[in-house]
């Protein structure tokens, strides 16, 4: 986490959220979903595009984690958290979760995964605690539970919650494993948690993940259909053809796309038009394009995505 990115700590924050949600919310039918976390051992960083996850050069800020285990031997060794600091922290969910209600989202997500605070007390990587929050999977899932039991407590019955977990630490018997993670999401469905967002990694420099095309989705299949949890599917899914299968099959309930709507925002809009689906609502100052786009669809020109 870098000086970069965007927060739900000081006032500021909290309008400029709101003028963002608001026009959305007055332009498109679109939904907003707001994700809250804390960096932990993987805080003051560069910016994503320097050096990724490497220490800032000057103006480093301390840290703290589930143990002092660093992410890596060039990052500062995180302070272990005591109680004091859970419940200081626990109270900044809270105060950003309210943030967000008040904003206006309709959605939010606390982020548990890629090596960040609560993922550092999930996997026994970076949790080397002797005390109730280290050792079994219930101690280590204990404080995570506790800060979503909290916010909650303060999030509108009405709107969901996500939680994003890292499903698999890619370094065997070591870390999380897929089945492990399966027992996760057992915990979180208990606790009242609505859908899962089911990546994996990020949470050690000695990760091997397996890359590939939609090479996360077997994670979210088997905990959808071994738990019965509502789950999202992440993770190199670039093609209409890849939401489609994993929907219509049963493997997710929603799909998550990041990397192909940082090169085209028009993702889904572009999709939804190759498909030939003329009910998908654009921007009402974007609908010439739409037209043209859906007449050049039809004729089988000008949408260069593959279906």
């Amino acid at each position: 986490i870098t000086p970069g990115c965007p927060g739900f700590y000081a006032p500021e924050h909290e309008a400029a959220w709101k003028r963002i949600v608001d026009f959305v919310h007055a332009e498109t039918p679109a939904k907003m979903c707001a994700q809250i976390g804390h960096s932990g051992p993987k805080g003051s960083t560069q910016l994503g595009w320097e050096e990724m996850d490497a220490p800032l050069t000057s103006g480093n800020w301390s840290l703290m984690a589930a143990s002092d285990v660093a992410w890596s031997e060039s990052n500062q060794v995180p302070k272990p958290m005591t109680r004091a600091d859970m419940d200081q922290v626990t109270a900044q969910f809270v105060a950003s979760a309210e943030m967000a209600e008040r904003a206006g989202f309709d959605m939010l997500e606390l982020h548990c995964a890629h090596g960040y605070l609560l993922s550092s007390f999930i996997t026994p990587l970076t949790n080397t605690r002797t005390d109730e929050y280290g050792g079994s999977l219930e101690n280590r899932m204990r404080y995570p539970l506790e800060v979503f039991h909290a916010v909650r407590a303060v999030w509108p019955d009405a709107k969901p919650i996500s939680v994003r977990i890292s499903a698999n630490d890619w370094v065997g018997d070591d870390g999380v494993t897929p089945e492990e993670a399966v027992e996760i999401a057992r915990m979180l469905q208990d606790a009242g948690v609505d859908i899962c967002d089911v990546s994996a990694g990020q949470t050690s420099k000695r990760a091997e993940p397996v890359y590939g095309r939609m090479f996360q989705t077997p994670f979210s299949d088997r905990i959808r259909n071994e738990t019965g949890m509502a789950t999202m599917a992440v993770g190199n899914i670039y093609e209409p053809d890849h939401v489609n299968s994993i929907l219509m099959a049963g493997r997710a309930d929603l799909v998550c796309l990041a990397r192909p709507h940082l090169a085209n925002p028009y993702w889904t809009l572009h999709a939804a038009a190759a498909l030939g689906d003329a009910e998908t609502k654009w921007p009402n100052p974007y609908g010439p394009g739409a037209d043209q786009m859906r007449r050049l669809a039809e004729r089988g020109e000008g949408v260069s995505m593959r279906v």
